[in-house]
């Protein structure tokens, strides 16, 4: 029988930076666009912007991945900020 581990790195593991994203809810020029892009740049381009958009931001990929034990597609405000606590430094 082989025992399970649950430590911080069974929590998060790996993170593919490089799966689809789409950034929502964001303003640009007047109109609300959807910025389509990998997960890595949405985590950064999330972070470039003031906090009122930052709070109004969605973030989607297109499949789950497990951040601190539970596994999610969808994100915003803080849940965002604490993918962005995992992101590569480049």
């Amino acid at each position: 029988m082989t025992e399970g581990t649950w430590n911080d790195a069974a929590k998060t593991p790996v993170i593919d930076w490089s799966v689809s994203a789409s950034l929502e809810n964001i303003e640009r020029e007047g109109q609300d666009f959807a910025e389509v892009t990998n997960l890595g740049t949405a985590v950064r381009a999330w972070l470039a912007l003031d906090p009122v958009h930052q709070k109004a931001a969605v973030l989607t990929i297109e499949h789950p991945i497990q951040l601190d034990g539970v596994a999610t597609s969808h994100f915003s405000g803080q849940t965002i900020m604490a993918l962005a606590e995992h992101l590569p430094s480049d």
